[in-house]
């Protein structure tokens, strides 16, 4: 089996992203359920800003994985944090966009980025369930496929973990 090379569809945008930056870092939280609308505005700001972004369905799909593997997201998301510290760090805007459906997982990375001295930004995507079910029937990525009750059940959860007045304080700014 040869080498896995990526298309220019894979890395497209990526090679302007590496510039030179100063001044503090930037990480924006882009939080919502699948087919809320999240890789759509990562990829808009990602080109606004020269921002890197950190998707980990797309790492999966290369790899060939199950997009339901949660052992090896939480491989794939803890690499990607890794690799957005470093961006941070070195004044970059980095785009996470893993879901981040709960206050506690956008709480620890908000306070993480703020330690490395970076800005934090929150941008929450919250369409309603109907809307939810559809694109994702649209797209058809789920292996196995999702039913309409777990979008529900998904959107219904979603409700309780919204971002509040103080959690939303906390970031620098909400978009």
């Amino acid at each position: 089996m040869g080498a896995y090379l990526p298309s220019e569809d894979d890395v497209s945008g990526h090679s302007r992203t590496l510039r030179p930056v100063s001044g503090p870092g930037c990480l924006v939280v882009v939080s919502g359920l699948p087919g809320s609308g999240k890789t759509t505005e990562a990829k808009r700001l990602q080109a606004e800003r020269l921002g890197v972004r950190f998707c980990p369905d797309e790492w999966m799909t290369a790899l060939g994985a199950n997009l339901w593997d949660g052992d090896l997201r939480a491989r794939v998301e803890g690499l990607q944090w890794a690799m957005a510290l470093d961006v941070l760090r070195t004044g970059g805007t980095a785009i996470i966009e893993w879901g981040t459906w709960g206050r506690d997982e956008r709480e620890r990375l908000r306070a993480e980025a703020a330690a490395v001295g970076a800005r934090t930004q929150l941008l929450f995507l919250d369409p309603p369930a109907d809307v939810l079910w559809k694109r994702i029937e649209e797209r058809g990525m789920e292996d196995p496929p999702m039913k309409h009750a777990d979008v529900v059940a998904m959107h219904e959860f979603m409700q309780s973990q919204r971002p509040d007045q103080e959690e939303c304080s906390a970031f620098d700014e909400v978009l």
